[in-house]
């Protein structure tokens, strides 16, 4: 089992930024786990941090879920003082959100779920060509292991 580290990834833009998700926190509560990343950047209040959750839960059903979620929150843009001359401290405008969730019946392997996890990715980034599956870090860890960070 993994220990919960920091995770470097690259944004969408037109010229890519490295972002870096400290590791925050792994909690444990009726049967789920669940691992928590946020951004740390100087100047930028905690709640408008990037932030990545993954979790893992088996359902009552046997049946294992597993999901991670992305948030990236968008900050309203302040452009004037009022006229007492006070401009506003900026706040989050809203939050964009990609959850990527698998489930798994308890009879699967973690070959079957690999398989089922690089089609995924290979269909989100658009990739028509031979790939080798990531097979370590939280992410693939996570969906083909069924092991959440610690």
């Amino acid at each position: 089992m993994s220990a919960i580290a920091n995770i470097t990834v690259f944004d969408g833009a037109a010229t890519p930024v490295s972002h870096t998700l400290q590791a925050v926190s792994v909690t444990r509560e009726k049967g789920k786990v669940e691992a928590l990343w946020r951004e740390a950047l100087t100047g930028v209040p905690v709640y408008a941090q990037v932030r990545c959750t993954m979790s893992i839960e088996r359902l009552k059903s046997g049946i294992y879920k597993v999901e991670q979620r992305v948030v990236v929150p968008v900050m309203e843009a302040i452009l004037n003082q009022n006229a007492a001359g006070y401009t506003a401290a900026p706040k989050v405008a809203h939050e964009e959100t990609i959850v990527t969730t698998g489930f798994f019946h308890e009879r699967s392997d973690s070959a079957g779920r690999r398989l089922a996890r690089q089609i995924a990715v290979n269909l989100t980034g658009n990739i028509s060509t031979s790939v080798a599956a990531a097979t370590t870090g939280p992410l693939p860890e996570l969906f083909d292991l069924l092991v959440a960070p610690t």
